[in-house]
């Protein structure tokens, strides 16, 4: 019974994020932020680190301070790199933890671009680069690809070099 409990409580802190990734989607950023923020509370810098990850990850999406967006973005790196395949197994059978890098590292990528921390980039999206064989061919894989290879241009780091856009947030 206890499992069913805390399973059950889990499934709720994924619902609840989920929740507020979809007001953020329809436009409402700051009530995505302040819910958020609210599970962020509620978990903790030591909570379950799929939880972590999760709310880490679409809290950068909300900010407005780019560098508030890379302090989000690295929390969500350091608990991904706690993360155990067992434990996202348990939200979804089909997900494991290395698919997960290939976009923590691309937006830690854009975060510094924006902070003009050109080296700091460029490390992050060879590791976005380097982890994207861990990505499916379908619309999310594509997607990731398709804005590292964008990134990668504005950086310099493939083809022609010359500017390409602002770098989009994949998720």
């Amino acid at each position: 019974m206890a499992e069913q409990q805390d399973q059950s409580s889990e499934d709720a802190v994924m619902a609840r994020a989920g929740q507020a990734v979809m007001l953020h989607r329809a436009g409402d950023r700051e009530e995505a932020r302040n819910r958020l923020l609210e599970l962020w509370t509620e978990i903790g810098e030591h909570g379950d680190p799929l939880h972590r990850v999760t709310i880490a990850h679409y809290m950068a999406d909300t900010q407005d301070d780019p560098a508030d967006e890379l302090a989000w973005d690295l929390r969500a790196l350091t608990a991904a790199d706690v993360l155990t395949d067992e434990r996202v197994g348990q939200h979804h059978r089909s997900l494991e933890v290395r698919a997960f890098y290939p976009s923590l590292h691309l937006n830690l990528a854009a975060d510094y671009v924006k902070l003009h921390r050109e080296d700091e980039a460029r490390a992050h999206i060879r590791r976005a680069r380097g982890a994207i064989g861990t990505l499916g061919d379908d619309a999310y894989g594509n997607g990731i690809r398709a804005a590292i290879e964008r990134l990668e241009l504005r950086l310099g780091e493939g083809g022609d070099g010359g500017p390409v856009g602002p770098p989009r947030r994949e998720e």
